[in-house]
């Protein structure tokens, strides 16, 4: 949830329950509550007995959390969600749940101030036992001067001393967390740290072997590519023991099941092969998959997880890298390893990155007006012209190549600018600006578009298809053959693909992109729309990590009002994930524990 203020549903809107009395009723009708959450808490108060309006709707608030990428609310926080409703005395409120026959039963669970739905209770729980479980896991020793001469060996202009501190840390440790924004040399690291640990092994002896996986199949063929880039910059040897490590969704690593969504073929009882598992893009990874992750990874294998704690969090309850983070922040022997230093040559989006993490809104406002090559702020209520030309240009690009049958200079037009916008619908949507260039394009090439499929239509994998082999965040464009007929080309992990049309169902346009779609990817020149200041999509995360999708450029196209609106607007998720590992942590200095849940 956001801390924008909700608004009232309309009389006839779907999201109000009918028959619901009393403060349920009370709260749904001011937009806090949806009609799934009021329902599913009347049920549960019907089959636990349980009467008592101020408990059903900690049940309900609890309901709408998970919607709302919470893992738990906290009874004392949330009457900031509308200070005007008759929210209960917050003590109150917590002795009533306390004593209600739904914890009795276990179908809540209260710590503190914090209500749980119990799946995502023990959930959390798992991970962070699983997780301490790890830490508390001896790192095999280490052959330091085989080290030495490693680290010999792998130093250079592209390795810093902070990125060798990190790198170090990795062999001495089981599990590790390397986080850092963009162009501190995250990937860099993960490179020599492979080079590293590939040479302890082959001290004793072994052949590691390495998955590198992320939560779409983008992400994962992207950090291959970046991992294998910087491994040809070093000694043959070196790329020798490495080798190609394999690039994997996280559902492909796992072992997808065609009998369950949420369970996997690896787990507890069939644990993982690798030695070393890599998951980049990790701030995308809620909590039910870092779970699944966890119980699947061999305890004496090796773990990186690697992120932006900065970036937009998981679709999914959770946001296990910040608390993971968070919890182990100033501690030593920490797992959290912080890359800080940037060593991309763009300056000005890394100013931009800078503000928006600090949240100032007068600096972000001034480094987007301040221009250059980097930074462009077009003040606009009207984005057509503005969007027009690198969105047409970028279009064109795809379908000359896509008409000349060459799949490669397709998708490489592609990655040279994409359209981010916050909403699916609406005048600032995707939707609305996926129709609008491909208008453009047909006045352009004077060919109209009818169909669905045609020459040059960008696609955009939107969920897994284990059969085909094509997975989320996967892109790629509508190809002409040499038999004259269409085939959809799909850039997947290490390789492109080939499809008839007809085979791909969950595929959309992707002229443009909303930002959640759009994390784990990078394009050399992103043009970001924002909508109206009033939003409820607007969140300082959600602009961070669309600006730092550029690799060379990003245009933010928008008014003064929706750049401050969008700063000053944070994500927050409740969870108790860091308070527990900090606890952990205090308890193992011999310093007690601490109180942290309310």
């Amino acid at each position: 949830m956001t801390t924008t203020q909700p608004e009232p549903w309309t009389a006839h809107d779907r999201r109000l329950a009918a028959g619901a009395s009393g403060l349920l009723a009370v709260f749904n009708a001011a937009g806090v509550l949806e009609a799934g959450d009021v329902h599913v808490a009347t049920r549960v108060g019907d089959l636990g007995g349980e009467r008592d309006e101020v408990v059903l709707l900690a049940v309900a608030l609890a309901v709408r959390g998970v919607r709302h990428g919470s893992v738990c609310v906290d009874l004392t926080t949330l009457a900031a969600l509308a200070a005007d409703l008759p929210w209960p005395d917050p003590a109150a409120w917590t002795a009533a749940v306390a004593g209600s026959t739904l914890v009795s039963a276990g179908v809540l669970r209260l710590e503190g101030s914090l209500v749980y739905l119990d799946r995502y209770h023990r959930l959390e729980l798992q991970v962070c036992d699983d997780l301490l479980s790890r830490l508390a896991t001896a790192a095999p020793e280490v052959d330091e001067a085989a080290l030495e001469a490693a680290l010999a060996r792998v130093r250079g202009d592209h390795f810093s001393p902070e990125q060798e501190r990190a790198a170090v840390q990795a062999v001495r440790q089981t599990t590790t967390v390397l986080t850092g924004g963009p162009g501190t040399g995250k990937t860099t690291t993960v490179a020599r740290m492979l080079v590293l640990l590939a040479d302890q092994a082959r001290v004793r002896g072994e052949r590691l072997s390495i998955a590198l996986a992320a939560p779409t199949g983008k992400a994962a063929t992207r950090l291959q590519e970046a991992v294998l880039d910087e491994l040809s910059r070093l000694d043959p040897v070196d790329r020798d023991l490495v080798g190609r490590p394999e690039a994997l969704t996280l559902h492909r690593l796992l072992g997808w099941r065609p009998d369950n969504t949420t369970r996997f073929r690896h787990d507890r009882r069939n644990r993982l092969k690798y030695d070393l598992v890599v998951v980049d893009e990790c701030s995308m990874v809620e909590l039910t998959m870092m779970g699944r992750l966890l119980e699947a990874v061999r305890p004496q294998s090796r773990l990186v997880l690697v992120g932006d704690r900065f970036q937009l969090t998981p679709v999914g309850a959770g946001a296990v890298l910040s608390d993971v983070v968070t919890g182990y922040e100033g501690a030593p022997g920490s797992p959290v390893a912080s890359l800080t230093e940037n060593h991309r040559s763009t300056e000005d989006i890394k100013a931009l990155a800078a503000a928006l993490r600090d949240g100032d809104p007068d600096e972000v406002l001034a480094v987007l007006r301040r221009g250059g090559p980097e930074v462009e702020f077009v003040e606009t209520d009207d984005p057509g012209p503005a969007l027009h030309d690198d969105a047409l240009t970028s279009a064109l690009a795809v379908r000359h190549a896509a008409e000349a049958g060459d799949p490669v200079a397709a998708l490489a037009a592609l990655d040279r600018h994409r359209l981010l916008c916050a909403h699916r619908e609406g005048p600032y949507g995707v939707r609305h600006w996926n129709r609008q260039v491909e208008r453009w394009l047909a006045e352009a090439t004077g060919t109209p578009i009818y169909g669905e499929w045609y020459v040059g239509r960008p696609i955009l994998v939107t969920s897994n298809d284990y059969a085909l082999e094509v997975y989320n965040g996967e892109t790629g464009a509508a190809v002409l053959g040499a038999d004259g007929r269409l085939r959809a080309w799909v850039s997947g992990s290490e390789r492109l693909r080939d499809y008839a049309p007809g085979r791909l169902d969950a595929v959309e346009t992707m002229h443009a992109m909303t930002i959640h779609k759009s994390q784990g990817s990078q394009a050399e020149r992103v043009t970001v729309l924002l909508p109206d200041e009033t939003s409820r999509l607007l969140t300082r995360e959600l602009f961070y990590t669309a600006v730092t999708r550029a690799q060379q450029h990003v245009r933010v196209v928008g008014s003064e009002a929706a750049v401050r609106a969008v700063v000053t607007q944070q994500a927050q998720r409740a969870s108790g994930l860091s308070g527990r590992l900090a606890a952990a942590r205090h308890a193992d200095d011999g310093n007690g524990g601490e109180t942290w849940g309310g």
